[in-house]
């Protein structure tokens, strides 16, 4: 049984149509709907003010994403909650998941190449193995 659905969503195309299958999914299964975006942050900053800048603007980068979600689950009556985290997306997500104990992840699918898959791996991918619910992917 689903209770507690989480859309990690990046703003791309395929995390819209990530969001779209899971605001129906949470529609039609009368639950609420969280929402995480994934805010990465430089590893290596070149000087403080690029730490400054990167604080300052921090969540603003996901602000249109989040407004438009808000709107979108208003307007078919789902409970929705978005939250905007820092960090690197797979170990945010994933942590995330199991902190908060969501039964359903949705994620959007990003193909690359295989050669890209074999020596980097997917953000998809890795979420499909460390993610400890079950997880749907979205193309």
């Amino acid at each position: 049984m689903i209770r507690r659905m989480l859309i990690a969503d990046d703003g791309s195309p395929s995390g819209e149509r990530a969001f779209a299958a899971a605001l129906d999914l949470a529609r039609r299964l009368s639950v609420s709907l969280d929402m995480i975006c994934v805010e990465e942050l430089p590893r290596f900053p070149a000087t403080i003010d690029e730490v400054e800048e990167t604080r300052a603007d921090f969540g603003g980068g996901f602000a249109k994403v989040v407004e438009s979600a808000k709107a979108k689950a208003a307007a078919v009556g789902v409970p929705f909650v978005a939250h905007v985290v820092a960090g690197h997306p797979v170990s945010s997500i994933a942590e995330f998941v199991e902190r908060r104990g969501y039964d359903l992840l949705i994620v959007g699918f990003m193909g690359h190449s295989a050669l890209y898959n074999r020596v980097i791996g997917g953000v998809t991918n890795r979420l499909v193995e460390l993610a400890r619910c079950t997880v749907m992917v979205v193309k």
